[in-house]
C-alpha cells in the first residue's frame, strides 16, 4: 500500500496557479511532519514547505508569499497551492512525511539529498514562458 500519494500536476503558463493534493494513508498523516519538495532534472532536492502537527509552517525562500501549504484533517490530505509560478518552478514534485524531524531540519535533509520516513512517487509540473 502507498503511503503517499502525488496528484494535480500538469503543465501551466507562467504566471499561473496550480493546487497539488497528497492522499496519504491515516497512519502516514499522524505524522510530526508533512511537507513538500521538488526536484528539477540535474539538480539536488529542493525542500518547499512544511506544516507540523500543530499547524506551523514553513517556507524555503524561493517560494515564500506564492506557495501556501494547508491539511485537511477530514480527508487525511496534504495540499500545496503554487501561485505566480514562473518556469523556474518546473519539476518533479514531491510529498513527504517524516514522524520526528520537521523545518529546518526536514529541509536540511532533504538539501542533503538525504531522505525523510516517508515520499511519494512525485507528480510532474511544467511551467512555460
Amino acid at each position: 500500500q502507498e503511503q503517499l500519494v502525488e496528484s494535480g500536476g500538469g503543465t501551466v503558463q507562467a504566471g499561473g496557479s496550480l493546487r497539488l493534493s497528497c492522499a496519504a494513508s491515516e497512519y502516514t498523516y499522524s505524522s510530526v511532519c508533512m511537507g513538500w519538495f521538488r526536484q528539477a532534472p540535474g539538480k539536488g532536492r529542493e525542500g518547499l514547505a512544511t506544516i507540523d502537527s500543530d499547524g506551523d509552517t514553513r517556507y524555503a525562500e524561493s517560494v515564500k508569499g506564492r506557495f501556501t501549504i494547508s491539511k485537511d484533517n477530514a480527508k487525511n490530505t496534504l495540499y500545496l497551492q503554487m501561485n505566480s509560478l514562473k518556469p523556474d518552478d518546473t519539476a518533479m514534485y514531491y510529498c513527504a512525511a517524516d514522524s520526528v524531524r520537521c523545518h529546518g531540519v526536514f529541509f536540511m535533509i532533504l538539501r542533503q539529498n538525504g531522505r525523510v520516513n516517508y515520499e511519494g512517487k512525485g507528480t510532474q509540473v511544467t511551467v512555460s514562458s
